[in-house]
């Protein structure tokens, strides 16, 4: 797999290297790919010297549509000749700063020539992998990029690299190609993502607020869309490993307060991820610090077949980070991740002293089924529990 990423990658690189030496000897720059618009993405009154705008290699114009505000800070993945930095660069002002990224050396030195001919001076060209972004976590506002994503070799990790780097509320608005579901793309089309794809990258790296608009079609099932998604204060992505520690003292808090479960010791991560279904665990993260601050999961219910869409799931929230609305974006990302496997019933057991998991479970479409009186003893004391479930209105549906 890392081969054939290396391959892609030095395939992508000897392309556009070709081009910046064809633009710095002064020669037209065309290129054959798929959905390229070059300047006639752009409005006629750029500012920008018509020799820029026909070095554009892109299939838009994503600064029109990325919000740019005075005093931003913004990173351009494949910024290529610089057209969309010195753009942006005009939008947020000299208190704000534009970096380009491009993996060319020939790239990073046309753009640069470019910036002194425009006279531009908050701008820095940064030579580097799409993949593998050289900006620490949380540095800047927005995320642009003009038709490249679709050319990275490692699309999940170039997505989850926008979102590392964006700060809290930071925005990501692109210019890129999509494919029809039922397209097989060949030569520079392959490894293009349909919008289904796009869409679960994007959610995948925490990003919500995601939205794919078409401006135009292309040939081949192809066509340039734009792109744009927020990250959030409070994202969900998939439980990893590396999760473990905080996973446990979340747990381990809940159960410290005496109305979360019968349990009053939280396992060891390995019991902990035997009983969870690997598909079905999710955390949110403050993603203005990276903690942990709360996660849901869920087990089978039986290993029988007949019960293979039932699950019983368990949501904790650190006690720091109540209010905030986490228990229902972790249910909701729950009740996603069932949905789409073909799970019809979540269901659980609190205890009837419990009333805010109650309520927050009620808001999410759970019901109650009945009351288990003095079902088992809990510090000393017999204890009820109310038995919930939700039913899917998608997955197993009851005809």
């Amino acid at each position: 797999m890392a081969d054939d990423i290396d391959d892609r990658r030095s395939e992508v690189l000897r392309r556009y290297a070709g081009l910046a030496l064809t633009a710095q000897a002064g020669q037209p720059v065309t290129d054959a790919s798929a959905g390229c618009l070059g300047s006639d993405a752009y409005p006629c009154d750029t500012g920008m010297p018509e020799g820029l705008l026909g070095m554009s290699l892109g299939c838009g114009d994503p600064v029109a549509v990325a919000d740019l505000r005075p005093g931003d800070t913004v990173l351009d993945l494949g910024s290529g000749a610089g057209l969309d930095v010195l753009l942006s660069a005009r939008r947020v002002g000299p208190t704000g700063k534009v970096y380009g990224l491009d993996g060319t050396p020939e790239m990073i030195a046309l753009a640069r020539v470019n910036a002194a001919q425009a006279g531009v001076s908050n701008v820095e060209f940064l030579q580097g992998h799409i993949e593998d972004v050289p900006l620490p976590d949380r540095a800047v506002d927005v995320v642009i990029s003009n038709c490249v994503i679709n050319l990275s070799a490692d699309k999940p990790r170039t997505l989850a690299e926008a979102f590392r780097v964006l700060k809290p509320g930071g925005r990501f608005g692109v210019s890129d190609i999509i494919a029809d579901d039922d397209l097989e793309p060949v030569g520079c089309a392959m490894g293009t993502l349909t919008e289904t794809g796009y869409r679960a990258h994007l959610a995948a790296a925490g990003f919500t607020d995601i939205r794919l608009t078409r401006t135009s079609p292309l040939t081949q099932g192809l066509h340039n869309t734009i792109v744009q998604a927020s990250k959030p204060e409070i994202a969900v992505r998939p439980m990893r490993a590396d999760d473990a520690a905080q996973v446990l003292t979340i747990y381990q808090a809940g159960l410290d307060g005496g109305d979360a479960s019968f349990e009053t010791t939280a396992p060891t991560w390995e019991t902990f991820t035997a009983a969870k279904l690997r598909d079905h665990r999710h955390v949110a993260v403050d993603t203005a610090s990276d903690e942990v601050v709360g996660w849901v999961a869920a087990s089978a219910v039986s290993d029988r077949c007949v019960y293979a869409g039932v699950v019983e799931h368990s949501v904790y929230v650190s006690p720091a980070h109540h209010g905030r609305g986490i228990g229902t974006l972790l249910l909701n990302a729950l009740i996603d991740s069932t949905e789409a496997a073909g799970i019809w019933t979540i269901q659980s057991g609190v205890f009837p002293e419990n009333t805010t998991s109650l309520r927050l479970h009620e808001k999410a479409g759970f019901r109650q089924v009945g009351i288990r009186e003095r079902i088992g003893r809990h510090h000393d004391r017999w204890r009820d529990v109310v038995f919930i479930e939700r039913r899917s209105e998608i997955a197993g549906l009851f005809v």
